[in-house]
């Protein structure tokens, strides 16, 4: 069931000159997490404020659970639409204890079944024990958990979380994905999660929505956002890409560091890019060799280098972190791409 659907919504801010959104088309279905990804400003947490009722989109309809909650005309209040939202702030109210943050939206239930509410949600993210402290007593870890459990209080029909690890230092960021991966798993609710980090995207979600300048660039499971990118963009944002030059002659991808097969069926003499990941450049010191290390980057797990190839033009390799070459070195290049992706040369 596609518990969350957008069909051509489109919105512009007042005074904007281009659309936050436009014609965006997406659903999420029910139980799995949905990652909306892309840079700063490309419309992302525009949408998870048009799904919870905070902003109005002038055009296209947002569904969910079957029900229309907004078409361009008449929208449903947020407070009326059954979702919960994580803010990327956590927005706990500093002169409220834990219970009293998590009690906030319970207030259309009796007293004890209020209570009984608090003292399960505690339970399920961890917190029982912490239901006098204040948000200033607690952790940032700790207050991004109190933050889940008030939008999880009222049993909503969807989470929707707003960047929610970005206010973390990296140790603890890791700890939180797999602490708030288990809750969802625990609880089997909908989620879509907004982030710029397309490891946190890769982490968690079950699809991946990319998003750039307002528009959906690709829709699809986290294997394949990365393996088969639909545009340039999208390889270049979820990973180290580059692009090598080629032509396509007698039916193969003629290139400076290889023939690859035309798995796209491009026609002769068409000039192509051939997408090239640094975990598929393997390289060999050799002499005489047809490239030159010009880089290194050590990043712990591994090496990434920078070769240059006669052209002038540089690809990039990932090598065990033991596996050390001075720069300066001649190599040889082994490419074996997993996945053949080419698009059309830029011009």
């Amino acid at each position: 069931m596609k518990l969350i659907e957008l069909s051509g919504v489109s919105l512009t801010y007042p005074n904007a000159v281009e659309p936050a959104l436009h014609d965006l088309s997406l659903d999420v279905k029910e139980g799995a997490t949905l990652s909306i990804l892309g840079p700063s400003g490309c419309g992302k947490t525009t949408v998870l404020r048009a799904i919870a009722g905070f902003e109005h989109p002038q055009a296209g309809e947002i569904r969910i659970a079957g029900r229309l909650v907004c078409d361009g005309k008449q929208c449903v209040p947020p407070e009326e639409r059954g979702v919960g939202m994580v803010f990327q702030d956590y927005a706990l109210f500093p002169h409220l204890t834990v219970t009293q943050n998590i009690a906030f939206g319970l207030r259309r239930l009796a007293p004890r079944a209020a209570a009984d509410a608090v003292t399960h949600i505690l339970d399920l993210v961890g917190l029982a024990g912490f239901e006098d402290r204040y948000p200033h007593e607690l952790s940032g870890g700790q207050q991004q958990r109190v933050a889940i459990a008030r939008a999880l209080a009222p049993k909503p029909v969807v989470l929707l979380l707003d960047e929610p690890f970005s206010n973390l230092d990296p140790d603890m960021r890791g700890q939180m994905r797999e602490e708030v991966q288990e809750i969802l798993r625990r609880t089997g609710i909908t989620a879509v999660l907004v982030t710029h980090d397309h490891d946190e995207a890769f982490a968690m979600a079950d699809r991946i929505a990319v998003l750039n300048r307002g528009r959906l660039e690709q829709v699809d499971d986290p294997e394949s956002i990365y393996h088969t990118p639909s545009t340039p963009f999208v390889a270049n944002f979820v990973g180290q890409a580059d692009f090598l030059p080629g032509r396509v002659e007698n039916g193969k991808i003629h290139t400076e560091a290889g023939v690859f097969e035309n798995v796209t069926g491009h026609p002769h003499g068409t000039a192509v890019e051939i997408m090239i990941r640094p975990d598929d450049v393997h390289i060999t010191p050799a002499s005489p060799g047809t490239a030159q290390i010009a880089g290194r980057q050590f990043r712990g797990s591994e090496n990434l280098y920078t070769v240059l190839l006669p052209s002038g033009q540089y690809l990039h390799s990932s090598e065990a972190s033991t596996t050390v070459y001075p720069i300066g070195t001649s190599v040889e290049l082994t490419v074996a791409a997993t996945h053949i992706v080419t698009f059309v040369k830029r011009r």
